[in-house]
């Protein structure tokens, strides 16, 4: 799939997007929105999130270890200068499209859960506005939160010696956390060709990587009936590859992370089971449990 762009206007676009990205806090409010369609606002705004199960082959300590990923949408009001969710509508507030995006599988004896959550804006030409991991397992946890203000500040704790509390500060470029939900906004959104981006959050632990960004090659691709967005980092081995339809809203189908380890390789899978639109917030009695087998997450 390529862009809709001719190169030299989607040149100018870029140099566009990127001078809209100094301090979002406060340039988000006077942005004007996206030109959302009418069809992106009825799927999106009808006050249910989208619910997806993934089955799991996660690769971790040399072995693939079989699991469950869900990824969650919705949109929601965003207070742009706290950086959280709002309670209600209201002048101060922005619109967002979030995504938690959640991990289970066990190593051995003991289980591994990690959830990333990306808030991303609808209004103006920015990055996201704030980006959290957390992973947890027996050994103890991790938390990580990107806030992206003048610069992205990055606040990341840990049970590691030598990883226990840290704060830096990193110029901005793209996320891997954020085309998630740039491509279900519009895959012309998404950044192609040689640039710089922050691998996941997620990857600076389970991989030990350097808080910064990396040289990476984007690009899209056709692979039969779905769409292929990919991003390839030469220099830490890593690369992702989304399985998406090329009809809005631009589903999932699957997806795929490679890395490589003392000259191995390992990858990690995840294929798409079940789907439902749920106000799974108010699903919260017993009741409700039948909601997780129609997910195949019992």
């Amino acid at each position: 799939m390529k862009s809709k762009y001719h190169p030299f206007v989607y040149g100018i676009f870029l140099m566009v997007l990127l001078s809209g990205c100094g301090d979002n806090s406060s340039a988000t409010s006077i942005l004007p929105e996206r030109d959302l369609s009418e069809e992106f606002k009825e799927y999106w705004f009808n006050g249910e999130a989208e619910i997806t199960s993934y089955k799991l082959d996660q690769s971790r300590y040399g072995e693939s270890r079989e699991g469950t990923a869900v990824l969650i949408y919705v949109t929601e009001e965003f207070l742009p200068e706290a950086q959280v969710k709002a309670n209600a509508k209201s002048d101060k507030t922005i619109p967002i499209l979030k995504m938690n995006a959640t991990k289970n599988f066990n190593t051995g004896i003991y289980p591994y859960s990690i959830m990333q959550s990306t808030f991303y804006p609808l209004k103006g030409q920015s990055h996201a506005l704030k980006v959290s991991t957390s992973i947890q397992e027996w050994c103890g946890h991790v938390y990580i939160q990107l806030n992206n203000r003048e610069n992205f500040e990055i606040n990341s704790h840990s049970y590691f010696e030598g990883e226990a509390d840290k704060e830096l500060e990193l110029a901005k470029t793209y996320l891997e956390n954020e085309v998630w939900t740039q491509l279900r906004i519009d895959p012309d959104l998404l950044p192609t060709g040689n640039l710089s981006m922050i691998p996941p959050m997620d990857s600076f632990r389970l991989e030990n990587l350097e808080f910064k960004a990396y040289n990476a090659i984007a690009e899209f691709y056709q692979d039969g009936d779905w769409s292929v967005y990919k991003i390839n980092y030469p220099e830490i081995k890593r690369e992702l590859k989304i399985y998406y339809s090329n009809i809005a809203p631009f589903k999932i189908e699957k997806w795929q992370e490679k890395n490589e380890s003392n000259g191995k390789t390992y990858t990690t899978t995840a294929t798409k089971m079940k789907e439902l639109k749920s106000d799974y917030w108010n699903k919260k009695s017993n009741k409700d449990l039948h909601l997780r087998e129609q997910l195949n997450l019992n």
